[in-house]
C-alpha cells in the first residue's frame, strides 16, 4: 500500500458512513435504554414539580464564637440530608448557601410539618452502652448457631483506651436474651447518670449459665424487634430510631471497619454529645489515625462510671456504642477506665477519622440553626414556568430554523438533522441521569438547554461559512468540503472549550438552581462538540457527492454566482524540470 506523498494529509471523507452509524447507534441505545428503565421523562425539581424549600441559617451561642466553620457546616449538611432521607425522601437537595446558610429542597408528597421538625433541630449525639450484637441480617432461628458471617464483620472495631485491635464474638439469641435480661435489670432506674453503676461486684446474685431469667414484656419486645431487624433495609434502619428516648434502650444499626451493617442492643444512654467538649484526628506514635475526645466536667464524671462497667465486661458488653441520630457511627471497646479523655484507634484512615471526629465535635458544639424562610412551590405554579419555559425555547428554536432555512436554503436541512441528533441525546441523558446520579431538571436548567439551542447552531454556521469561503475561492463542493473542516474544527473546538470552561466555573462556584443551569450547559456542550464530528461533518460530505449540492442548485445554498465566486481554479499540467525556473517567478 502506497503511502500519501509528503504534504498531503489522508483524505477524511473515505468512510463517513461508519461515524454516523455509530452515532446513530449511540442514540438507539440511550433511547432503548431510556424505555427500557421506565424514566422516559427527566426528573423535575422542586420548582417545576411543587415542594418545600427551607432556609437555615446557624447561630452561635454565648461561649462558642467560633463553632461556624465549613467543617461543621458540611457535617451538618450530611447529617441534615440523612434526616431527610429517613422521611422517605429521595430526591432532596441539601446543600450550604454561602458560609452559614443551609438550603433544603424536599420535593412534593413529603409531609411539611415533619420535615421541618427533622431539618431544624440539633443533632443527638449519645454514649450508649452495647449489650449484644451480631450481624444485619435477621436472626433465622432461635436456635441455630452463630452465623460466622457475624464474627467476621464484628472484627477491627475500633477501640477506646490502649487501642488493642480484638475480634468481637456473636452471642447465640440464647445467650442474647440472657445478656439483654441481665443488662436491663441491673438497675432499676435507668437513667443515663445512675445506669453506670450495673451489677458490678454482684456475679452472685447472675443467674447461672444453663438458666436463662424471663425477661419482661419490654425486654422481649425489644428481642423480638432486635431477631427480626435487618439493617441492609432503609426503612428498618429508620424505624428503629423513632421515637426513641435517651433514657429507654433501643435496638440500632451501624456499620463495621469493612462496611458491613451490625445491629445493636443498645442500654439507656450513659454520656451525651454535649458533654465532649472536642474531638481530633491524630496521628499517633506508630504512625496510625486516632481519634481523641476530651470531655468536661459532668462528662468525664459520667464517662469514668461507664468505662468503670465496662472493662470488666465480656465482648461485646465491654463496648459503648455512639450513636448519632440512631445510627450507630462507631462501637469502640474499653479496656481500661477512663474520664476526662478518650482515644478511639481502630482501623481508621485519615478520612475515616475525620469523619468521626466531625461527628463527635459537631454532636458537642451548640450549633443551632433557625429558619430564614420556608417556600412552598405548588405544582400547578411549577407546570407554569415549565410551560413558559418550553414556549420560549420553542420560539427561540423556530426563530433559528427560520434564519437557517432563509439563509442557507438546503444547508438547512443538514443543521437541522443536526440540531435533531442533538435534542435527542441531551434528552435521553437527562432521563437518564435522573436516576442515575440525581440530576434534577429545574428552571434555570431549562434556561441553559434553550441557550444550547444557539450554541450548536452557531458551530453549523462556522463550518458552512468556511465551506462558502472555499466556493467563494473557485474549489468545486467535494474539496471545499474538506478544506473548510480543519479550519471550521479548530474554531469550534476553541468556542466549545470556552463555554465548557465558563460552565464549569459556574457549577464549581455556586449553590443551587444555579448549578443545574451550568451543568445543563456543560452537557450539552459536549455534546454539542459530538454531534459536529460524528453527525455534522460526515453528513456534510455525504450530502456534497449529491448533484443538488455539488452542482450549486440555486437553492442548496452554495450556488456559486450567488455567492460571488471566483472562476474555477485550474492548474497547470505543465511538468517542471527541477531546478528550473517558473517563467511567472522569474
Amino acid at each position: 500500500m502506497a503511502a500519501p506523498k509528503k504534504g498531503r494529509r489522508p483524505s477524511g471523507q473515505g468512510k463517513p458512513g461508519r461515524a454516523l452509524a455509530f452515532i446513530l447507534i449511540a442514540m438507539v441505545a440511550l433511547t432503548g435504554g431510556m424505555f427500557f428503565s421506565g424514566h422516559t421523562t427527566p426528573r423535575l425539581g422542586i420548582d417545576l414539580a411543587g415542594g418545600t424549600s427551607i432556609t437555615l441559617e446557624a447561630k452561635n451561642e454565648p461561649g462558642k464564637p467560633n463553632a461556624i466553620n465549613k467543617t461543621n457546616m458540611d457535617t451538618a449538611v450530611g447529617i441534615i440530608e440523612r434526616r431527610v432521607n429517613g422521611l422517605g425522601v429521595s430526591e432532596a437537595e441539601v446543600q450550604t448557601q454561602g458560609d452559614r446558610n443551609i438550603i433544603v429542597n424536599i420535593p412534593k408528597g413529603t409531609n411539611e410539618k415533619q420535615a421541618r421538625e427533622q431539618v431544624g433541630t440539633t443533632a443527638q449525639l449519645y454514649f450508649r452502652p452495647v449489650l449484644t450484637m451480631s450481624a444485619g441480617q435477621p436472626t433465622p432461628d432461635p436456635s441455630s448457631s452463630p452465623s460466622p458471617d457475624a464474627s467476621e464483620s464484628a472484627k477491627d472495631k475500633p477501640k477506646a483506651g490502649n487501642g488493642d485491635e480484638k475480634s468481637t464474638p456473636t452471642a447465640s439469641p440464647t445467650t442474647q436474651g440472657r445478656a439483654v435480661t441481665d443488662a436491663l435489670k441491673a438497675d432499676p432506674t435507668p437513667s443515663p447518670s445512675a445506669s453506670g453503676k450495673g451489677d458490678q461486684g454482684k456475679d452472685d446474685e447472675k443467674p447461672s449459665a444453663t438458666e436463662t431469667p424471663k425477661p419482661d414484656a419490654a425486654t422481649k419486645k425489644l428481642q423480638e424487634q432486635f431477631t427480626a431487624l435487618d439493617c441492609t433495609k432503609k426503612d428498618q434502619r429508620v424505624q428503629t430510631a423513632q421515637g426513641v428516648k435517651s433514657s429507654e434502650p433501643m435496638v440500632g444499626c451501624g456499620r463495621n471497619a469493612v462496611g458491613q451493617w451490625e445491629k445493636y442492643i443498645l442500654g439507656p444512654a450513659e454520656v451525651a454529645g454535649k458533654d465532649v467538649d472536642d474531638a481530633q484526628a491524630v496521628i499517633n506514635d506508630r504512625g496510625q489515625w486516632i481519634v481523641t475526645m476530651k470531655f468536661n466536667s459532668k462528662g468525664a464524671d459520667k464517662f469514668s462510671k461507664i468505662t468503670t462497667q465496662l472493662k470488666t465486661q465480656q465482648s461485646p458488653q465491654n463496648q459503648f456504642g455512639i450513636v448519632l441520630d440512631g445510627e450507630v457511627v462507631s462501637a469502640p471497646s474499653v479496656s481500661e477506665t477512663l474520664s476526662k479523655s478518650a482515644e478511639i484507634s481502630g482501623s481508621f484512615n485519615q478520612e475515616s477519622a475525620q469523619e468521626l471526629a466531625n461527628i463527635l465535635s459537631y454532636g458537642a458544639l451548640p450549633l443551632t440553626f433557625q429558619e430564614q424562610s420556608v417556600t412552598s412551590v405548588t405544582a400547578a405554579l411549577g407546570g407554569e414556568q415549565l410551560k413558559a419555559g418550553l414556549i420560549a425555547g420553542a420560539i427561540g428554536l423556530a426563530l433559528v430554523v427560520v434564519y437557517l432555512v432563509v439563509y442557507y436554503r438546503g444547508l438547512s436541512l443538514i443543521a437541522l438533522l443536526s440540531l435533531l441528533a442533538s435534542g435527542i441525546l441531551t434528552y435521553t441523558l437527562m432521563s437518564l441521569l435522573g436516576p442515575a446520579i440525581g440530576f434534577a431538571l429545574n428552571l434555570p436548567a431549562v434556561c441553559g438547554a434553550i441557550v444550547a439551542i444557539g450554541i450548536t447552531a452557531d458551530s453549523f454556521i462556522v463550518y458552512f461559512e468556511r465551506v462558502r469561503d472555499e466556493v467563494r475561492e473557485g474549489r468545486t463542493l467535494r474539496p471545499a468540503v474538506e478544506r473548510a473542516w480543519p479550519r471550521a474544527r479548530r474554531t469550534i473546538l476553541v468556542s466549545d472549550f470556552v463555554s465548557f470552561l465558563a460552565a464549569a466555573v459556574l457549577f464549581v462556584v455556586t449553590v443551587g438552581k444555579v448549578q443545574g443551569f451550568a451543568f445543563t450547559l456543560g452537557l450539552t456542550t459536549l455534546l454539542d462538540v459530538v454531534v459536529v464530528f460524528l453527525f455534522t461533518k460526515p453528513l456534510m460530505t455525504l450530502m456534497a457527492r449529491r448533484k443538488f449540492f455539488a452542482n450549486g442548485h440555486p437553492w442548496s445554498g452554495l450556488d456559486p454566482k450567488r455567492l460571488g465566486a471566483k472562476p474555477p481554479l485550474r492548474r497547470s499540467r505543465t511538468r517542471r524540470v527541477p531546478g528550473s525556473v517558473d517563467p511567472k517567478e522569474a
